[in-house]
């Protein structure tokens, strides 16, 4: 894809960044809304990296840096641009940012069902890793 452009996003995008994940992303989350989305962009404005495509946002990838870990959250693309390169730009863009804040080695948050998405992470060269789970507890309700 020759035109796409890959940035930040700003707090002015958060609801076509929720408007976009419904279409796009599979499942949802606790901060899936407006003060979710514009929270993570205030408190680290470099995580939320969209990509987009004559104007139209066609991805999405969250690249989260807390100091220790480099975590990444909704890679998504919209169904009529997969299998163009999107993810592919997104995720490098991502670990671009990982290896200039100091990042050693990423992990991605991936649906145990979503097996599209399991080739697509290790066609990017990731692996799953068995022994690990993810425990969680709400904090809030939505």
């Amino acid at each position: 894809m020759t035109d796409l452009e890959i940035r930040n996003a700003r707090p002015s995008d958060a609801a076509d960044v929720l408007d976009f994940w419904k279409a796009a992303a599979e499942g949802t989350s606790v901060s899936d809304d407006e003060a979710g989305v514009t929270g993570l962009i205030a408190r680290d404005p470099g995580a939320l990296l969209l990509a987009e495509s004559a104007g139209v946002l066609v991805g999405s990838v969250i690249a989260g840096y807390d100091g220790w870990r480099c975590s990444l959250y909704r890679l998504a693309v919209l169904p009529a641009y997969r299998r163009q390169g999107v993810a592919t730009a997104l995720l490098r863009a991502a670990e671009r940012r990982f290896e200039a804040l100091g990042g050693r080695r990423a992990d991605a948050m991936v649906l145990e069902a979503n097996e599209g998405a399991h080739q697509a992470w290790a066609a990017a060269g990731y692996q799953r890793q068995d022994h690990w789970r993810r425990w969680v507890k709400p904090l809030a309700r939505p």
